[in-house]
């Protein structure tokens, strides 16, 4: 098979050219072992500066140059390593897959790739099986989105699309339960273990969820915290302490 131009590996660094190429770089040996552990078959062709382990030889190596390298990597301190793996199926889109489960994360405008991506492992972490994304939250396949995975992001269903209003009105009316987070809230998020279907939201890291999620939310909770000394936690912190709670059963 001939050899890629290096301007390809490049377009992945775009929405844009992942969609197109039907792929996504994911960056490190941490990540990468992850998704040959979960997902080996995704992996497309692995890309380094040096001699890869033995557990990289089963797939397609490409060698380039320190300068090739970083001219393909995103991140400032590049790891030597990345994946070309296959962009999963769907992604973009509002159609659930038949078996959705029946914990899901609602991520609402949240623009942070760091947030983002670790929301996304956190919630692989606590045995949710899908995390619906609005259009205005960062790209889950953004390279610092998937290096904050950590190489779960095959390890649950994702969707990012417009119509997420729509598809939380879906799940409701198939007996979803929508626990929504918020600064106002009134419930004790022991509520979360109480779920047979679990729906939960978060919304953006400055302004929270939109009053279009709020008032269809069958509970509003929060974190009780220190306020005087804290006035809020990182959404990513929030969101951890939830999906851990919804596990306490």
């Amino acid at each position: 098979m001939p050899l890629k131009p290096l301007k390809w590996y490049k377009k992945l660094a775009t929405k844009k050219g992942r969609l197109e190429a039907g792929a996504f770089l994911a960056e490190g040996d941490r990540a990468i072992n992850q998704i040959i552990a979960s997902h080996p078959d995704e992996i497309i062709e692995i890309i380094t500066i040096e001699e890869p382990p033995p557990v990289y030889r089963n797939y397609s190596i490409r060698f380039v140059t320190d300068s090739q390298f970083r001219s393909i990597c995103q991140t400032k301190t590049p790891q030597g390593t990345i994946a070309v793996v296959r962009l999963p199926l769907n992604i973009f889109s509002d159609h659930l897959p038949e078996n959705i489960g029946t914990k899901i994360l609602l991520l609402e405008d949240i623009q942070d790739p760091g947030n983002v991506g670790t929301l996304i492992r956190t919630a692989v972490a606590f045995n949710f099986s899908g995390v619906i994304l609005s259009k205005k939250c960062a790209d889950p396949l953004s390279q610092k989105c998937i290096q904050s995975t950590a190489g779960t992001v095959l390890s649950v269903w994702i969707r990012k699309t417009t119509h997420y209003l729509e598809v939380v009105e879906a799940l409701k009316k198939s007996g979803y339960s929508l626990i929504s987070a918020d600064l106002n809230g009134v419930e004790d998020p022991s509520i979360l273990c109480c779920q047979s279907k679990l729906l939960l939201a978060l919304g953006n890291e400055a302004s929270g969820l939109s009053e279009s999620i709020l008032n269809v939310s069958n509970h509003l909770l929060k974190i009780p915290i220190i306020r005087q000394q804290a006035e809020s936690l990182n959404v990513a912190a929030c969101g951890a302490i939830c999906m851990y709670l919804s596990s306490c059963k």
